[in-house]
């Protein structure tokens, strides 16, 4: 199975995984008592776009910083400087502007990482969490200094922002062309309700209805990314640097700067997400402390996804999925089915593990199922905590299971000094 699918293209193995994904959802709605119609709701997967734009963001601008070979834990920091001066620059530019002064903002905390790392050798890890810590006390001193001087601002927060336009794809999920309302074919196909047909369609439609113009950017990165750093000479130079810089070296190119650009993209990326944050999509208006470690989830998304821009897609979605759906779900019978989800996957886990003569990985993961199964049948619901602790809990579980499988950059994070 797992040599069919190497043979396919990428993009059409990733939608193999969506689909399959659904018909997991499925199946536990199919079984689970109560409503649990949310999981494959268009709202829950439009609102899962919403979440993992800032995750995506950060792990995109990770990627770059750790081909480069220079880790950059400083993420989180860089959301923080990206969602201040987001604000900052829609409040007195207007949403576009404030986007790039969000970038700005977030390579202005990946400049400093980069001279600290690459310029001075300091360690990198050093270096990260002097970011972490200073961003938040430079947004609440400019936030003192500018926000607390405009109507409805604070030391903690800024005035109300204004968003762009959004998108609805025509005759998919019914988007208009040229003032012509089209027809909303997924958005038939949903009315049917044909098991896991009308389910199918119905998450499909919320991937295409009333995106903002911020979310459809977002997403088209992935492709430009993935082209750039495997099918252009750059890519290729940023990619030596984290795999062998004495040999990048050894050919001329200039590793120090292709290190510094990278790392300055990193906080580029990661200031899109702050400002992304900062916009109506989520927040609204910048709020101090409302990153919700997305910078440290994003990176997260990097590792699960091998450090290559599908996967980090797929990884911050992933995540994005309990957090999103535990916004929507009011009473809490979806968020309690989760616990089924896990049930279900980590069999199938348990399956291919045994399959495959890895006896204490399919014993584990067995026991872990039935632990969950416990826990679903025992409680009505679950505790608030248990949707929060899922990206973290989604990363363990991968790491454990399927760490064989992921490789970082032989360099990364390793000191380099020129003619060394």
């Amino acid at each position: 199975m797992m040599q069919i699918l190497k043979q396919l293209p990428s993009w059409l193995v990733w939608s193999i995984y969506g689909a399959g994904g659904v018909a997991l959802l499925t199946t536990v709605q199919w079984i689970a008592p109560g409503d649990v119609g949310l999981l494959t709701d268009g709202g829950t997967t439009g609102a899962t776009l919403r979440w993992a734009v800032p995750i995506m963001l950060a792990g995109l601008g990770g990627l770059f910083s750790e081909r480069a070979g220079v880790v950059n834990i400083g993420l989180e920091g860089m959301l923080i400087l990206g969602m201040w001066f987001g604000a900052w620059g829609t409040v007195n530019f207007g949403p576009w502007a404030g986007l790039m002064i969000g970038m700005v903002g977030g390579g202005l905390g990946a400049l400093v990482h980069a001279i600290a790392t690459v310029t001075f050798g300091v360690d990198h890890i050093i270096s990260g969490v002097a970011i972490l810590v200073a961003a938040p006390g430079v947004t609440r001193f400019l936030s003192s200094e500018i926000f607390t001087g405009y109507d409805g601002g604070s030391i903690t927060q800024s005035p109300r922002l204004d968003g762009v336009g959004r998108f609805t794809m025509p005759f998919l999920a019914g988007g208009d062309l040229g003032g012509w309302t089209s027809p909303d074919g997924l958005g038939a196909v949903r009315d049917w309700e044909i098991r896991y047909i009308s389910d199918l369609a119905n998450s499909l439609r919320g991937l295409l209805f009333s995106l903002s113009l911020f979310t459809i950017v977002a997403f088209m990165l992935v492709p430009v990314i993935s082209w750039v750093l495997w099918r252009t000479r750059f890519g290729l130079r940023v990619r030596i640097c984290g795999e062998h810089p004495q040999a990048g070296e050894s050919q001329g190119i200039d590793i120090y700067r292709y290190k510094f650009v990278a790392v300055l993209l990193s906080g580029a990326l990661a200031g899109f997400g702050g400002a992304f944050i900062a916009s109506p999509e989520l927040n609204g208006i910048y709020l101090e402390g409302s990153t919700l470690n997305r910078g440290f989830i994003g990176l997260a998304a990097l590792i699960i996804g091998n450090y290559r821009p599908a996967g980090i897609m797929a990884g911050s979605l992933l995540f994005a999925y309990p957090l999103a759906l535990g916004k929507r779900d009011l009473d809490g019978a979806a968020t309690h089915s989760l616990l089924l989800v896990m049930v279900i996957a980590l069999a199938l886990v348990a399956l291919f593990a045994s399959m495959r003569g890895r006896r204490v990985d399919a014993g584990l993961a067995a026991t872990i199922a039935v632990l969950c199964l416990f826990w679903y049948l025992a409680a009505d619901t679950v505790p608030a905590w248990w949707i929060d602790i899922q990206p973290f809990l989604i990363v363990l579980l991968v790491l454990f299971f399927f760490s064989q499988r992921l490789r970082m950059p032989a360099a990364n994070g390793q000191p380099y000094r020129k003619g060394e």
